[in-house]
């Protein structure tokens, strides 16, 4: 996986134009774009003839068909989210693709909404000594290699460290306040054109110093379409069951939330499509391995990052499992692994099956 370091901070901004222009901060975010562009420029190209197939088969659409409805949410983005309007550009110029086809990217959640696929499960859970938070991302084998490490450093903000698909400025990660987010696809038809985009809902929770801050900010800019966003911090955590029309809310239980891809709660006016039928059954399944993990830990009285990773190496119900692997009929498998111990600020990843041998890649977010 490729690791990517971007930054721009006004200081560098005076040091390239020997003043600090007005628009020092847009400057500095077109800047990380182009770092993210040209650096990820192989990966964004295969990124886009993947999808440019996966619409044109799952939705009969062309890409300027798909471009088109990306574009239906440039209003939206250019007047209350400009900066990452702004970066979105820097990553399409550095990349030298058109920004259209970056923004169709990160809007990918919401084009052709209801054929979302891709399957996940994801664990939070805090006590008295550490707060953990994971998952397993599943999704067309194929986005494997163009998968990156994005580090993102921006004055005034915390410092990011995401993994994400080439070209998408938010995804899964952590930040340096210890913030992180996971996200659960669910498959429900709707979307709102004038609400944040799933993958940009992402990095406003990444931009955020608090699971509290970045609860606010979603609720009150909403999600576009059908997704779980689960955030937390050192403290606490708050499962996120987006729709186009609601935010509805889930609550830890004796520190802990977990989620696969279908509603918990009940969603007025949204009908859940189930893409995954195996969701219940993997949801069912991360609830049997905490409570087994809390038996254990009456014996050994703490709770280490291994454990939880060792719940995603959980291969029942093969081949639809927690690791998750390809079938004759589907070539959805876990891309990644992560683990994140947000009180010390740090997160392991595992490229491919957590059941694997591949090396270990350490999150380290700073400022």
């Amino acid at each position: 996986m490729k690791h990517i370091n971007c930054s721009g901070t006004r200081t560098e901004v005076s040091r390239s134009t020997s003043s600090n222009p007005p628009n020092a901060q847009a400057f500095s975010l077109s800047q990380i774009g182009l770092q993210h562009g040209a650096a990820a420029k192989t990966e964004i190209e295969r990124g886009l003839r993947f999808y440019g197939v996966f619409f044109q088969k799952t939705a009969q659409f062309s890409w300027a068909q798909v471009c088109d409805t990306a574009a239906k949410f440039e209003p939206l983005l250019s007047s209350h989210w400009p900066d990452y309007c702004t970066e979105m550009k820097g990553v399409a110029k550095g990349a030298d693709v058109p920004y259209l086809s970056i923004l169709a990217l990160n809007v990918r959640t919401e084009i052709a909404f209801g054929l979302a696929r891709d399957g996940c499960t994801a664990v939070f859970w805090k006590t008295e000594t550490s707060c953990f938070l994971a998952q397993n991302w599943d999704w067309q084998e194929e986005q494997q290699m163009n998968l990156i490490n994005l580090n993102i450093s921006q004055e005034g903000k915390p410092a990011i460290s995401m993994i994400t698909e080439a070209g998408i400025i938010g995804k899964i990660g952590l930040n340096s306040r210890g913030v992180g987010v996971c996200l659960n696809a669910i498959r429900a038809q709707g979307v709102d054109f004038q609400k944040l985009p799933c993958h940009l809902a992402l990095r406003t929770c990444l931009e955020s110093t608090s699971t509290e801050e970045a609860v606010v900010a979603l609720k009150k800019a909403g999600v576009a379409s059908s997704s779980h966003l689960l955030v937390a911090d050192s403290e606490s955590a708050i499962g996120l069951e987006c729709s186009h029309l609601a935010i509805v809310e889930l609550t830890m239980e004796q520190g802990i939330i977990t989620h696969t891809n279908h509603y918990i709660k009940p969603h007025q006016g949204v009908e859940d499509l189930m893409a995954l039928k195996d969701s219940p059954t993997r949801f069912e399944r991360i609830d049997q391995l905490v409570r087994e993990q809390k038996e254990r830990l009456q014996e050994t009285g703490t709770l280490k990052l291994e454990d939880i990773r060792s719940m995603l190496k959980d291969e029942e119900n093969f081949p639809t499992a927690i690791c998750r692997s390809k079938t004759n009929d589907s070539s959805i498998t876990t891309l990644f692994s992560i683990a994140m111990d947000l009180k010390n600020r740090r997160a392991e990843v595992v490229t491919g099956k957590p059941s694997s041998e591949a090396a270990m890649l350490y999150l380290v977010p700073r400022e």
